[in-house]
């Protein structure tokens, strides 16, 4: 258990180019909601959502970032502080299979090394696939990283890419309290929760 006044509140971006379902994602983790209709994220938008992962009060906080390149200055300031991250891309659009790669380079550049999920979006539209089924999974190893094949519409593997995310980032507070002790009570959690709200983006 980490202390009990320490609420854990984890910076999640969710990263990859535009239209593969982002901004749907989050919608549906927080709000329990689908649109088909596509409507382009503007440099950042974020929703929370609070969950219980192993007898631990986290809040999770999802920054949908915008996947066109004219908001790339815009979305890299707020890679910072990130604690989690999630890159997406879309089983129908290989450039966004392809850009993986790019995505997390972004990403690290800004917050290292952080706990990260591939996902691949939209598989019930399998009969529309760009993608072989080996070439994700290559793409997974190669990054080393944990792969979930999802579908936002039938709300399947949603809420375990999170789930996931929250007990890897749980995992490596506990390392770092354990490893250094004397700065205990000041965690990134609470570094992620005043860059957040001195935002002023509303859900």
């Amino acid at each position: 258990m980490l202390e009990e006044d320490m609420e854990v509140a984890i910076k999640v971006v969710v990263v990859g180019n535009g239209a593969v379902g982002k901004s749907s994602m989050i919608q549906r983790y927080c709000k329990g909601i689908f649109t088909k209709d596509y409507k382009k994220t503007i440099g950042v938008d974020f929703l929370e959502r609070q969950i219980q992962v192993n007898d631990e009060d986290v809040r999770l906080m999802l920054w949908d970032t915008a996947g066109q390149e004219e908001f790339d200055a815009i979305t890299k300031a707020y890679y910072r502080g990130a604690q989690a991250c999630v890159l997406v891309f879309s089983t129908t659009d290989r450039e966004s299979y392809e850009a993986i790669g790019s995505w997390k380079e972004k990403v690290e550049a800004e917050v290292g090394d952080i706990p990260t999920v591939l996902v691949q979006n939209k598989i019930d539209l399998l009969d529309e696939t760009v993608i072989k089924n080996e070439e994700a999974e290559a793409l997974a190893k190669r990054l080393k990283l944990r792969f979930y094949r999802s579908s936002v519409k039938e709300d399947l593997n949603v809420n375990e890419v999170f789930k996931y995310l929250a007990e890897k980032y749980l995992q490596k507070l506990k390392q770092q309290m354990f490893t250094q002790p004397a700065i205990k009570s000041v965690s990134p959690a609470g570094i992620a929760v005043k860059a957040c709200s001195s935002v002023g983006i509303q859900a």
